[in-house]
């Protein structure tokens, strides 16, 4: 049988490496229920990785506070460890034309997840990156290196990845995009970005019954997430469906909190459990 393969990036704020362990949980159960009438044990048919990029970014986040706050006349001393959580992360990730060491050990941390994935549910099984916040932008980032720029990944990049169609992007097959600021990353390209191919381009020389998809959730309290089909035309083709669904309990549901509540949505597990089964279906049965 064919396993599915799963990886998850959090976002911005603070984080550790326990961050999908619940997400992971309620998707795996959800995906069993799908599947419990085609085989006899579903939850050895998808292999989840999370991929905890924070821990680049983490120590140093907390380093700087403790500098910051030890004169302690600072007013709002919750509020700004929060923002320094917040947005240290996507400030220090920052690609730009010249080295970034930030932006190589993000990837770093991405290629090593894969490479654990790959070996975990198999050379070739389809791909699926489920991303929040931040996390979409590092994904994007990383598949667009992959899909058109492979000469300019970095080396110790490369280095972590083994040559097995995972790694290399070719089985990329589904990516649901959560609260994704992507709309305002676009603004700093001049024809507003070029989008990743979802599926990858390639998928068909592994998988040619599989159809790929990028999902794109947001939640209009979100002022963090947007919808991702009318920058433009190479989006709104990329992506499939943007999806608005409320996300978190009242009153945070109705706030820009709602950020940080995707992972526990039960209609967002729901939607990712329904098309991961879909996919196993597709390649084994």
């Amino acid at each position: 049988m064919t396993k599915i393969a799963v990886a998850v990036l959090h976002g911005i704020g603070r984080q550790d490496e326990h961050f999908s362990e619940l997400f992971s949980q309620n998707l795996t159960e959800q995906f069993s229920r799908y599947l419990s009438a085609d085989t006899k044990k579903p939850e050895k048919e998808v292999v989840i990785q999370p991929i905890y990029w924070g821990s680049v970014f983490q120590e140093k986040e907390e380093d700087i506070w403790r500098l910051l706050s030890a004169s302690g006349n600072l007013h709002y001393a919750e509020l700004r460890q929060f923002v320094i959580h917040f947005l240290g992360d996507a400030i220090a990730y920052q690609p730009s034309g010249q080295h970034n060491q930030n932006y190589e050990k993000v990837h770093q941390v991405f290629a090593d997840g894969l490479r654990l994935l790959s070996e975990a549910a198999g050379e070739k099984a389809p791909l699926y990156i489920i991303a929040h916040s931040l996390g979409t932008i590092i994904t994007s980032n990383y598949f667009y290196d992959l899909q058109s720029i492979p000469d300019r990944i970095p080396i110790s990049v490369q280095k972590t990845m083994k040559t097995t169609p995972l790694e290399n992007g070719s089985t990329l097959a589904g990516f649901f995009s959560l609260g994704s600021p992507l709309a305002l990353w676009s603004l700093r390209y001049s024809d507003f970005d070029s989008p990743i191919s979802v599926p990858s381009p390639k998928l068909s020389a592994y998988h040619p019954e599989l159809s790929g998809k990028w999902i794109n959730i947001y939640d209009k309290d979100d002022v963090f997430g947007f919808p991702l089909k009318p920058i433009s035309e190479g989006y709104n083709h990329a992506v499939e469906a943007d999806m608005e669904i409320n996300t978190g309990s009242w009153p945070a549901s109705l706030t820009p909190l709602s950020h940080m509540h995707y992972f526990t949505s039960e209609k967002i597990t729901d939607i990712i459990a329904k098309t991961l089964a879909a996919a196993w279906r597709t390649v084994n049965l």
